[in-house]
């Protein structure tokens, strides 16, 4: 899902100044009006889902594969189009949310519910710690484009061998945890992107730090729920 819109070779000018204009301000407003938005249509999408979690499991694959048509497809061809974007980004999101359904009511079953509402809290506010921090840097963050994609590619294979391979605890501990880290820095490198007028549309920058938050977040509870585990 972190590839979308992403331009590694990409720079930004002024990158690292202390002044945003009042366009960009603007624009950063619109962007976390909308990612906010988001994290409230894909909240619902849970919502809504969580009945029928068993259903959603056996079609997890389909529901995967949908996100990817939509992030892929659906929201490269509405872009310019107002409305069209827009939907695309609520059913993305909202996708998304469906998607978590097995691991929210797994983790609800074993009585750690709690983890859900931690792990959501401490990616808010590691999350506004990175974005504020990206906004006010000096330093230019450009050159990270590269170096997080070959990791996220390699982070990602990992992830397969383990799924289908080692299927080892401690493993899926790791990779979380580089994910977390990942993400983390994806989100510096993003902000400062958006900040420094790297996008057109709000819609795009709010899917980018969407996909951000959501891996921030996803891997903060498998975490949180493995580390509880006895």
């Amino acid at each position: 899902m972190s590839l979308y819109d992403r331009n590694y070779a990409r720079g930004v000018e002024e990158a690292g100044s202390a002044a945003i204009s009042d366009s960009r301000v603007s624009f950063l407003k619109k962007t976390y009006q909308l990612l906010g938005a988001s994290m409230v249509t894909a909240a619902l999408g849970a919502y809504l889902t969580m009945p029928f979690a068993q259903a959603v499991y056996d079609a997890r694959w389909l529901v995967f594969g949908a996100e990817m048509l939509v992030l892929f497809f659906g929201l490269s061809l509405s872009r310019g189009k107002p409305g069209l974007n827009l939907f695309m980004l609520f059913l993305f999101t909202f996708l998304t949310g469906v998607s978590l359904v097995p691991m929210v009511t797994s983790l609800i079953g074993m009585g750690k519910g709690a983890l859900i509402g931690n792990a959501f809290l401490m990616t808010a506010v590691l999350f506004g710690a990175l974005s504020v921090f990206a906004i006010n840097s000096k330093s230019d963050f450009s050159s990270w484009g590269k170096p997080l994609f070959i990791t996220m590619i390699v982070i990602f294979i990992m992830s397969l061998i383990n799924i289908f391979l080692l299927q080892s605890s401690m493993m899926q501990i790791l990779i979380s945890a580089g994910i977390l880290l990942l993400f983390g820095l994806f989100t510096i490198y993003d902000t400062q992107n958006i900040a420094n007028g790297a996008y057109d549309s709000p819609v795009d920058a709010a899917v980018t730090l969407y996909i951000d938050f959501l891996n921030m977040f996803v891997s903060l509870l498998q975490l949180l729920g493995l580390a509880s585990d006895d």
